[in-house]
């Protein structure tokens, strides 16, 4: 005896009938759900990630020329004549998303300030002769936070 699917007659000769195969629509809403809520939860926080990594530029940048300014002083007994082109202060050019400026200068007092522009507009990180570091945030969605004596890396901390 053997088992066979019921078959369809068409003209003179028997069709097996085809198993149905693919997804419901119900088991698509489903994947279009959980793809939903993942994505609700990864794109903000890719946003932040890239965000904590553009503030690596000004960080990176301001402790930089810090160091040099401290070269500089080494040298000349003062900060005037620092932050100009074509000396050890010069400041950083071309960077994708802080503008760098200093500010203060006298012989024995600096301000160098990094200004976020484009997607990090709303970011301001200044150090000074003292070392004091200086964060200031206005504007940007999450990160409305200022912290008057370190430098912010992290979204909600000082």
């Amino acid at each position: 005896m053997s088992h066979s699917l019921p078959s369809k007659q068409s003209g003179n000769r028997c069709l097996p009938r085809k198993l149905a195969r693919g997804f419901t629509l119900i088991e698509l809403m489903i994947v279009v759900a959980i793809i939903g809520v993942l994505m609700a939860i990864a794109v903000p926080m890719y946003g932040d990630y890239v965000t904590r990594a553009s503030i690596n530029e000004a960080v990176a940048g301001l402790s930089d020329l810090r160091v040099k300014m401290e070269q500089f002083y080494q040298d000349n007994r003062t900060y005037v004549g620092t932050c100009v082109a074509n000396t050890v202060t010069e400041l950083p050019a071309n960077t994708k998303y802080f503008d760098f400026a200093c500010s203060n200068l006298a012989a024995t007092t600096y301000t160098v300030t990094a200004t976020g522009k484009s997607k990090m507009t709303g970011f301001v990180y200044t150090v000074d002769q003292a070392n004091t570091r200086a964060t200031t945030i206005t504007g940007v969605s999450g990160w409305t936070i200022s912290c008057p004596s370190t430098w912010v890396t992290s979204k909600g901390s000082c």
